[in-house]
């Protein structure tokens, strides 16, 4: 009993960013899906995750003003983490204040500390990340199709593709293999680090800590961070 109502909290949780995506990306490009790729993006994310579609249609109305809604607004901070890592905290929210103070309690009481705005972005890339299941199709007809889009780079493993293009080109190309392939598991955009700063053993501990934290904040939706962790230390740290 207790199992299921842990996977029933965390589930809410999810519900909730999601929903906030997706009432933001209304509000700010309407509610149709065709002609808004933030939204389409966001509903693709919503069916993954096997969000109900009367959520999915709901959140769509609030953002789109068919129905009372809280006033999100997107901010972004900058911090360094146990270690000397950069992290960029994501935010949806109603209240900047609060979440604010809450970034900064998380940052400090886990071994980091919050920085100004453009502080570490710079050691990032903003791209496009589009991501479709090794099922989807060959790794030759995926690459030849996504370079034909206007993609720069693909990845592809057993665990599926990974298509990286310029933050600009991102809904061009997700919508040109969207025709060829289907809807993605995921059409993004992302900080993507240039370099990784290798994490010893205690710092990485109070690391992870440190993203528990921000992940299980309601108003945080992505956290990007520059570390590598050696694959054995992962395995005990996560046994």
């Amino acid at each position: 009993m207790y199992r299921k109502g842990a996977q029933d909290k965390k589930r809410a949780k999810v519900f909730g960013k999601l929903g906030r995506e997706l009432q933001v990306a209304a509000k700010e490009g309407g509610s149709d899906p065709d002609s808004n790729p933030r939204l389409r993006a966001a509903i693709v994310a919503a069916r993954n995750a096997n969000m109900p579609k009367d959520n999915i249609e709901r959140a769509i109305k609030k953002g789109a003003g068919e129905s009372d809604s809280g006033n999100f607004e997107a901010i972004r901070y900058e911090g360094f983490g146990p270690g000397g890592v950069a992290l960029i905290v994501e935010v949806l929210t109603d209240n900047r204040n609060r979440t604010a103070s809450e970034i900064r309690t998380a940052f400090s009481k886990n071994g980091g500390n919050m920085a100004e705005t453009g502080a570490v972005s710079f050691m990032f890339d903003r791209i496009g990340e589009i991501r479709y299941p090794a099922a989807a199709a060959s790794d030759e007809a995926m690459f030849e199709a996504a370079l034909e889009a206007g993609a720069e780079d693909v990845v592809s493993s057993k665990d599926g593709h990974e298509i990286a293009c310029a933050a600009d080109d991102l809904h061009a190309v997700a919508g040109a293999l969207t025709e060829k392939f289907g809807d993605p598991a995921s059409a993004k955009l992302i900080w993507r680090p240039q370099s990784a700063v290798a994490v010893g053993e205690s710092d990485a501990q109070t690391l992870f800590s440190l993203l528990d934290t921000l992940d299980d904040n309601d108003d945080v939706q992505t956290v990007s961070a520059n570390f590598e962790i050696a694959d054995e230390m992962m395995e005990r740290l996560t046994a």
